[in-house]
C-alpha cells in the first residue's frame, strides 16, 4: 500500500511538472523575437542601449476574392528612400512574403499629427499613369488588404498593426490589416469597406484610404525593465481629400474619390497620424488583445473540445469491442480440436494466406517510406508549434521547421520502405530506393512548380524566386536523397520481417462476400470516422490559409493529431477483422486506402468550402486554389494511409502469433 502511494505521488508529481511546462512555455521569448525597449531621451538611449526610432515595415497584399498577392510598390504606395528589407527565412519566401521598410518614421512617444508622406499624381492621357491607376482600382475592386497569409503587412516591434472595430453584440474585432480603399458599384452599392462610412455613396467610385491614424500602447515602469515596451498596435484608415500637400487637414473634410472613369487628373496625398498611450496593466502575452477579439473565439473552443469529446467517446467504444471480440476468438480457437476448427470459418483459416504478399508491392512500399517521413516531420513540427517556438509572432518558422525535417528525415523514408520491400519479397532494391527519394516529392515538386509558373505570369508576389528553387532542388538532391539512399542500405542489410505463420504455396480461394465486405464499401466507409475528427480543424486551417485568419490553437491541433492518429487505427484495425472473418486476406492495400481515403473526404470538403465559404473569382485563381489543394490531398493521403496501414500490421501480426496453428 506504501509503494502504491509513493507510485500515485510520483505520477501526480510528474503530470504537474508537464502542465506546469506547457503552461509556462510562453513565458520566454525565442532569440529575435523578444519586445524591444524603448525610451524618449537620445542620451538614455546610447547608454542604456535602448531604442528612440520605431520601424514601421510593410508586407505584400492580400485578397478574399483572388488568390494572387502582390508587393507592396506594385500598387504605387509611398516608398522609403532607404529600401531596407529585412533578412526572410525560407518559409516566409516559400509563402511570398515580401517585408520591407516604409516611409512612416516616427519616434517613441512624440506625437505626430497629419504629416504628409508623399503625392502620387495621375495625369489623363497618359498611359504609365493610366495603368497605375487601374491597378489601384483593382485593387480596390477586388478588396485587396495590407493584410496576407498569418502574416501582417504593417509591422512594429515584431507586432502586426491591427484594425480594431466594433462588431454585432457590441464586440470589437482586430483585424490584422486593412483595406486600400473601396467601391461604390455602378448600382449604388457599397462594397466591403465602404459601408463603415456614410459619406460614401456616390455610384461608380472609388474611394482611397490614403490616411492612417496609429495608436501605439506600451508599457513601463516594470521591475526588471529598462524602459518602455509596445504591448499593442492599432489604426484607423481614413479616406481624407487634402488640398494642400504642405499643411495637410486630417479633421473631416470630403473623402478622397477617385471616379470609375479617368476622364481628368488626380492627386492622391498620403498621410498619417502617430498618439502613443501607457498602459500600466502588465500583459502577459503582447499578442492577447489579437487573439482574444477573434470573432467565436469560444465558440470555436466549445466545437473542438466537443469534437474531440465524441472522438474519444467512439473510439473507446471501438477499443472495448474488439478487446472483447478478439479475446473470444482466441480462446475458442486455442480450446476446439483441430477438426472442429476446419469445419468453422473465421479468421484462422486463413492463417496460411493473411502474409502473402501484395500485388504492386513495390508502390505501396514506396508510399508507406514516404509516409513515414511526413507523418514524423509532422509529429515535430506540430509538437514545437504546441511549445510556443513556431508562434505566429516568428513569421515564417512553421514552413521552415517543415522543409528542414523533411528534408533531415530521408533516412527513415529510406529504411522503412526497402524493409518493407524485402518483406514483400522484392529484389529491385536500386528501383525502390530512387522511387523513395523521387516519386511522390517529384509529383509534389512538380504541382508546385506549375503553381509557381501561373503567379510568375500573374506577376505576384507570390512566385518563389529563382534561386530559391534552385535552393530547393539543391535540398532534395543533395541532402534528402543521399539521407534516402543511407536509409535504404540499412534497411536491405536486416533480415525480412519474420511473420509469426508460414505461407501456403497454393493460395487459398476467397468466399464470395456481402455488399459490405467488398473492398470498395469499407475503403469508403474507412475514412468517414478519421474525416470527423479532424474537420472542424480543417475549417480553422482553411480559413488561416485562404481567408487569411490567424491560427494559433495549436495546443488543440495537437491534440486532434493524436486523435485522429488513434481513430485512423481503430478503424482500419476493425474493418480489417471483419474482411478476415470473411476469409478475405487481401489486407495490405486495403489497410493503406481505408484510412488513406480520409483525403478523399478533405478533398470533397476543399471543394465545398470554394463555392460555398469563399469568393474567389478568376481562372488563375481557381486553378491556383485546387492546384494547392491537391499537394494538400497527397500529403495527408500518405500520411493517413501510413498510420492505417501500421496499425493493421501490428493487429494481425499480434492475433495470429497468439493462435495455435497446426
Amino acid at each position: 500500500r506504501d509503494t502504491m502511494k509513493r507510485r500515485t505521488h510520483f505520477g501526480f508529481v510528474l503530470v504537474y511538472s508537464l502542465v506546469s511546462c506547457f503552461c509556462s512555455c510562453s513565458a520566454f521569448y525565442l532569440p529575435g523575437l523578444a519586445p524591444v525597449s524603448f525610451c524618449q531621451d537620445s542620451k538614455e538611449s546610447v547608454l542604456g542601449h535602448l531604442q528612440t526610432k520605431i520601424q514601421l515595415f510593410v508586407n505584400r497584399l492580400d485578397s478574399v476574392e483572388s488568390v494572387l498577392p502582390y508587393e507592396y510598390d506594385v500598387f504605387d504606395f509611398c516608398k522609403d528612400a532607404k529600401e531596407m528589407r529585412p533578412s526572410e527565412n525560407l518559409g516566409q519566401v516559400l509563402f511570398g512574403e515580401r517585408i520591407e521598410s516604409s516611409p512612416y518614421k516616427f519616434n517613441f512617444n512624440e506625437e505626430v499629427k497629419c504629416r504628409a508622406v508623399c503625392t502620387k499624381t495621375y495625369k489623363k492621357g497618359t498611359q504609365e499613369d493610366t495603368t497605375k491607376l487601374d491597378f489601384l482600382k483593382m485593387g480596390m475592386q477586388l478588396n485587396y488588404q495590407h493584410h496576407c497569409r498569418n502574416e501582417q503587412i504593417w509591422i512594429i516591434d515584431n507586432m502586426p498593426v491591427t484594425w480594431c472595430y466594433d462588431v454585432e453584440d457590441g464586440q470589437k474585432y482586430c483585424n490584422p490589416g486593412f483595406p486600400i480603399g473601396c467601391l461604390v458599384t455602378p448600382g449604388g452599392k457599397p462594397k466591403d469597406a465602404c459601408v463603415i462610412n456614410s459619406e460614401f455613396n456616390k455610384k461608380n467610385t472609388f474611394y482611397v484610404f490614403n490616411h492612417v491614424d496609429i495608436k501605439i500602447t506600451y508599457h513601463s515602469e516594470e521591475e526588471g525593465w529598462s524602459g518602455a515596451r509596445l504591448v499593442a498596435a492599432t489604426l484607423e484608415p481614413k479616406s481624407i481629400k487634402h488640398s494642400d500637400e504642405k499643411n495637410p487637414n486630417c479633421d473631416g473634410g470630403n473623402p478622397m474619390e477617385v471616379p470609375g472613369e479617368f476622364d481628368s487628373d488626380v492627386s492622391i496625398v498620403y498621410s498619417y497620424s502617430v498618439k502613443f498611450e501607457c498602459f500600466n496593466q502588465y500583459i502577459y502575452f503582447r499578442w492577447d488583445y489579437i487573439l482574444v477579439s477573434m470573432p467565436h473565439t469560444n465558440i470555436q473552443w466549445f466545437s473542438i473540445m466537443n469534437s474531440l469529446v465524441i472522438v474519444l467517446f467512439l473510439s473507446g467504444m471501438v477499443a472495448m469491442i474488439m478487446l472483447r471480440t478478439l479475446h473470444k476468438d482466441i480462446a475458442r480457437y486455442n480450446q476446439v480440436d483441430q477438426e472442429d476448427a476446419q469445419e468453422e470459418s473465421g479468421w484462422k483459416q486463413v492463417h496460411g494466406d493473411v502474409f502473402r504478399p501484395p500485388r504492386k508491392g513495390m508502390l505501396l512500399s514506396v508510399f508507406l517510406g514516404q509516409g513515414t517521413q511526413i507523418f514524423i516531420m509532422t509529429f515535430i513540427t506540430l509538437f514545437l508549434a504546441c511549445l510556443g517556438f513556431l508562434s505566429p509572432a516568428n513569421r515564417g518558422a512553421l514552413m521552415t521547421c517543415a522543409v528542414v525535417l523533411w528534408v533531415l528525415l530521408g533516412t527513415p523514408a529510406g529504411y522503412v520502405s526497402a524493409r518493407l520491400y524485402k518483406t514483400f519479397g522484392g529484389e529491385k532494391w536500386k528501383t525502390n530506393v530512387l522511387l523513395t527519394a523521387l516519386l511522390c516529392p517529384g509529383i509534389v515538386f512538380s504541382d508546385f512548380f506549375l503553381m509557381n509558373l501561373i503567379l510568375w505570369v500573374e506577376g505576384s508576389s507570390a512566385a518563389i524566386p529563382f534561386g530559391t528553387l534552385v535552393a530547393i532542388l539543391a535540398l532534395w538532391f543533395g541532402i534528402s536523397v543521399p539521407l534516402t539512399f543511407v536509409g535504404a542500405y540499412f534497411g536491405f542489410k536486416k533480415p525480412a520481417i519474420e511473420q509469426p505463420v508460414r505461407t501456403n504455396q497454393i493460395p487459398r480461394q476467397i468466399p464470395e462476400q456481402s455488399f459490405f465486405t467488398k473492398p470498395v464499401p469499407g475503403i469508403v466507409m474507412g475514412g468517414i470516422l478519421p474525416f470527423g475528427c479532424i474537420f472542424i480543424q480543417l475549417f480553422f486551417i482553411l480559413n488561416s490559409i485562404w481567408s487569411h485568419q490567424m491560427y494559433y490553437m495549436f495546443g488543440f491541433l495537437f491534440l486532434v493529431f493524436i486523435i485522429l492518429l488513434i481513430t485512423c487505427s481503430e478503424a482500419t484495425i476493425l474493418l480489417c477483422y471483419f474482411h478476415l472473418c470473411a476469409e478475405d486476406y487481401h489486407w495490405w492495400w486495403r489497410s493503406f486506402l481505408t484510412s488513406g481515403f480520409t483525403a478523399v473526404y478533405l478533398f470533397i470538403y476543399a471543394v465545398h468550402y470554394f463555392f460555398s465559404k469563399l469568393q474567389i473569382i478568376g481562372a488563375a485563381s481557381t486553378f491556383l486554389y485546387f492546384g494547392y489543394t491537391m499537394i494538400m490531398v497527397l500529403i495527408f493521403f500518405l500520411f493517413t494511409g501510413t498510420i492505417g496501414f501500421f496499425a493493421c500490421f501490428w493487429f494481425v501480426n499480434k492475433i495470429y502469433s497468439v493462435v495455435k496453428v497446426d
